[in-house]
């Protein structure tokens, strides 16, 4: 009768050790989203430099990476230009008066009035190499448009300041060939480099 009884109990526990490892295994798959995948296409002066393909974190920053999916869907991208571009640090683009204005740098970086806005979504990920991030309004934190940029460096002094939603999977030496373009005023490209997004299938 006792070792019914110890074997039921080993039976008891075997099946509620199963039930915990299956509602672990089934809540780590529910995190492991696939993300959203992004072609960039970069050209100057008419020529291809190469293409960045990036990945965005609608599991960190739900709000960016709509947004982003949203902008790229409706070709707003295409033809917009990197207007700042710091060696060392990043590369910014997503302007539309880049298209818009491209004979008018000095208006290069100031978006549009009428551009949607988005709250930040601050995260525990850090402003590494290749990471996609995105630009805001001087220190108004929910400020944030259309542009974004790409750590061509770390920079931890970024951290909790902007909105990581993405980071580079493929193309960190073409983010290195923009990186080392000659620049002029306002940290522009002397020779504007464009770019073209799509959503990768």
């Amino acid at each position: 009768m006792r070792m019914r009884f110890i074997t039921i109990l080993i039976l008891f526990f075997s099946l509620i050790s199963s039930c915990s490892a299956d509602r672990k295994k089934s809540g780590n798959e529910g995190k492991k989203m696939d993300r959203p995948k992004y072609v960039l296409t970069v050209m100057q002066s008419g020529k291809e430099l190469g293409k960045i393909i990036l990945e965005t974190f609608p599991d960190v920053a739900p709000k960016h990476s709509a947004n982003f999916d949203s902008l790229v869907t409706s070709g707003f991208y295409d033809g917009t230009a990197f207007h700042r571009v710091i060696k060392g640090f990043m590369i910014q683009g997503g302007d539309p008066n880049t298209k818009t204005s491209p004979n008018n740098r000095s208006t290069w970086g100031l978006g549009h009035p009428d551009q949607k806005t988005v709250d930040a979504e601050f995260s525990d990920l850090k402003h590494k190499r290749g990471i996609l991030s995105a630009a805001r309004k001087g220190g108004d934190v929910n400020s944030a448009t259309s542009q974004f940029f790409i750590m061509h460096a770390d920079a931890p002094h970024l951290d909790k300041q902007y909105s990581i939603y993405g980071q580079v999977l493929e193309g960190m030496e073409v983010v290195d060939s923009i990186a080392n373009t000659p620049c002029g005023p306002m940290d522009a490209p002397k020779e504007t480099i464009t770019m073209k997004i799509v959503k990768k299938k």
